[in-house]
């Protein structure tokens, strides 16, 4: 792939960006090649040293605002004729309401990921509890002369350690996995503000 293929390919994966953005990326990775051209790569090689399009797009989108995609998306690319902004007006009660719907199932998605990496730690800390708890008493029980109690107490306080140290990796296993599907869940919601609306564009 030669620079202007890449650039090419660039702008339309950032098409959804504001113009300031979009340009500042444009001109940083068209310099970064030009330099890459200048230590004596060819200009295939200069490219392909950049990183694949894709990820660089899904990487400025990851690092935008969502915010700042919404606010692109709905500014008005053209002045709004007067029977546009009366439909406008009179259709709120539905683009409202849906667009509430959207934002609260959005914020509901990501309480039901965080209550699957809080329900984990929340059994990780029973179990430590647990440990501690059942070591404590035992040892007071056997103080007590209740060494049979104690015994069992103290055995059950090191069954629960053994379970919190095992626990503990798949607590980490689901924190990155919850992590891991929030991010592609943020990355999807915030490419759908990034798609081109081909009909505005052919209007212009």
């Amino acid at each position: 792939m030669n620079k202007a293929e890449f650039m090419v390919r660039l702008q339309d994966g950032l098409a959804g960006l504001p113009e300031e953005s979009l340009s500042e990326h444009m001109s940083f990775y068209s310099e970064m090649i030009d330099d890459r051209i200048e230590d004596g790569l060819s200009e295939e090689e200069a490219v392909a040293a950049v990183g694949p399009v894709e990820d660089i797009v899904g990487q400025v989108i990851t690092e935008t605002p969502l915010t700042t995609l919404v606010r692109e998306r709905v500014r008005p690319k053209r002045r709004m004729k007067t029977w546009e902004l009366v439909l406008l007006i009179l259709g709120s009660p539905i683009w409202l309401s849906l667009m509430i719907a959207g934002f609260a199932i959005v914020i509901s998605i990501y309480a039901v990921i965080g209550s699957f990496i809080v329900a984990f730690w929340a059994i990780e800390l029973t179990f430590i509890a647990c440990a501690i708890g059942g070591s404590f008493i035992g040892t007071i029980n056997l103080i007590k002369a209740e060494p049979a109690i104690g015994v069992a107490q103290i055995g059950f306080g090191i069954l629960c350690g053994g379970l919190a140290i095992a626990f503990y990796y798949v607590c980490r296993l689901a924190t990155k996995a919850g992590v891991v599907i929030a991010k592609s869940f943020a990355l999807t919601i915030k490419k759908l503000f990034m798609r081109k609306d081909t009909q505005d564009e052919n209007l212009n």
